[in-house]
């Protein structure tokens, strides 16, 4: 692979004597061909579909990282893993990282440069001011945090250019990595099989293997490579594709201000620069609230909307004109036309702004800015909140081989996934409380229509992949060890989000490039440590 994870582990390497060779299944543009090799299957709960959300391509998914972080770029949402993400939690089966998060700590500050995002500091009161404080709620239960903003170009074309440069580098293009060899005993691979569209077929030898494939193919390569062992690679436990994880998304409602013009102090919560960094705020829980109560552990954010009526007819606008660009047939046609039609005025007016002067009344995961406009609680009356999940990781969400064939031979993955009680529990407790908080807080209400249980956006699914190659001590319990090492295999590493034991709430990149610099330092070891003895 060629994404965040594997373009972190290259650069690592650049200029010293090891040579590395980085296969990429795609080119240098987008190519429909490659990417029909990213098509599964789902079944149980309504679930992205993985080709839709993994990209073929040098760069991987940085090449469609879509956020827009001002001056003209497109980026993408980091913050880290909290410290409670790390830690076994008596009420969370199969919780716990091998380390803490001190550990990574070290990591992270040099993946915050590699992402070319700000100083390494997500703590509210460094971004806010007078003008734009957080909210005042109660901080041993509910807090403000921050997300930063960094640049796709960082990964898409900056480290491109770095590694064609690179003279101790070979990157191959439209090469997919379709089967990997292992010595008799399967102790140690031996070469990496490869298959391009074009019948071509060649291999790779090699002393180290690392997969930066993403969570999805990660679990998948493995599973395929059977020569050795039946059920795949590293699979003697059966938990290769296991304990499947993302990011669920639930819509939690509105945000009533009591006073409206507090909307027009709440520029913390806006993806806006602060100090020449792209940021914005959200609320998360306490540790101790989450250790009280038995939470999972999860991200608010807010966007201003104009009314109920209006934000459900931009939401159904919108759903029409992305699946009937998708040559799909939308579900409930009747019920998005008409609630596109009951806001059909501010659809019309929102639509005229977009096309001619560029501004957005819509703001969400994709744009900010609002806050710069001037007297805001005239345009809005409200913030509709969503939250972002930590999804429980459960054995029974999981990946498997399918009957079907892709173009290149290999089986096709089927993904089962649902969104479990433990789960839904979790988040209602959480709207429970953060319901509570406001009230006492006295800052107005938060309401949801309806009585019904709060449900997770379908189809659901963010492309945080994660969880499918789980790292633990215990061969027993995950796929690789704390370094990151396949358990019964000396040689072959896993990079990427499929070896997070849990997945917190935060976007999982930064954690990814911090996790692929940590590796980078062990194989470095590695090596030098082969050097000596063979010396």
């Amino acid at each position: 692979g060629s994404g965040p994870a594997a373009m972190s582990l290259a650069r690592e390497f650049m200029g010293t004597n090891t040579r590395v060779c980085v296969l990429e299944s795609g080119g240098l543009e987008v190519d429909p061909q490659a990417q029909t090799l990213s098509e599964a299957t789902t079944t149980g709960d309504p679930f992205l579909p993985p080709h839709v959300t993994r990209h073929r391509q040098l760069g991987g998914n940085a090449n469609i990282w879509s956020i827009k972080i001002g001056s003209g770029q497109m980026g993408v949402r980091y913050a880290p893993l909290d410290d409670i993400d790390f830690e076994q939690r008596d009420w969370l089966p199969y919780s716990g990282w091998p380390f803490s998060r001190s550990h990574l700590a070290p990591f992270y500050q040099r993946a915050q440069a590699a992402c070319q995002a700000g100083p390494f500091d997500y703590d509210a009161e460094s971004w806010e001011s007078e003008t734009t404080a957080r909210l005042p709620l109660d901080c041993d239960r509910v807090t403000t945090t921050m997300f930063q903003f960094g640049p796709r170009d960082a990964f898409a074309s900056e480290s491109r250019d770095a590694l064609a440069q690179a003279k101790n580098i070979t990157v191959y293009y439209n090469a997919t990595a379709v089967e990997l060899h292992a010595n008799e005993p399967a102790q140690t691979v031996t070469r990496v099989r490869v298959a391009t569209f074009e019948g071509g077929h060649f291999a790779v030898a090699a002393k180290i293997f690392i997969l930066a494939k993403g969570g999805l193919e990660n679990a998948r390569l493995l599973l395929v490579s059977q020569q050795q062992q039946p059920s795949g690679l590293g699979n003697q436990h059966d938990l290769v594709g296991r304990f499947f994880m993302d990011h669920p998304l639930v819509d939690g409602g509105m945000f009533i201000p009591k006073s409206p013009k507090l909307i027009d102090k709440m520029a913390l919560y806006d993806l806006r620069q602060v100090k020449q960094v792209p940021v914005m705020g959200k609320l998360t829980l306490s540790k101790a609230l989450m250790q009280r109560e038995q939470l999972l552990n999860v991200g608010v954010l807010m966007f201003p909307r104009a009314s109920l009526r209006q934000s459900r007819a931009i939401v159904a606008f919108k759903t029409l004109g992305e699946t009937i660009a998708a040559g799909e047939r939308p579900d409930q046609i009747p019920k998005r036309l008409y609630e596109m039609l009951q806001g059909l005025d501010y659809v019309a007016i929102a639509a005229y702004l977009a096309a001619t002067k560029k501004q957005s009344l819509f703001h969400g995961f994709g744009r900010g800015g609002w806050s710069e406009l001037s007297h805001n609680h005239r345009r809005f009356k409200m913030f509709q909140l969503f939250y972002q999940t930590e999804q429980a990781p459960n054995p029974h969400n999981r990946l498997t081989l399918s009957s079907e064939r892709d173009a290149l031979g290999c089986q096709k993955l089927e993904l089962h996934w649902r969104w479990r009680d433990l789960d839904a529990e979790s988040i209602r407790r959480t709207h429970e409380l953060l319901t509570a908080e406001i009230a006492r807080s006295g800052l107005g209400e938060l309401r949801r229509e309806g009585s019904e249980p709060l449900q997770v956006l379908s189809p659901s699914g963010v492309a945080h992949h994660m969880g499918t190659t789980r790292m633990h001590i215990d061969p027993k319990q995950g796929v690789v060890d704390e370094q990151c090492c396949v358990h019964g295999l000396t040689n072959l590493f896993i990079a990427g989000s499929s070896v997070f034991p849990t997945g917190g709430y935060a976007n999982p990149t930064l954690t990814i490039v911090a996790l692929s610099l940590r590796l980078a330092d062990h194989v470095k070891q590695v090596l030098q440590q082969a050097l000596i003895e063979v010396r």
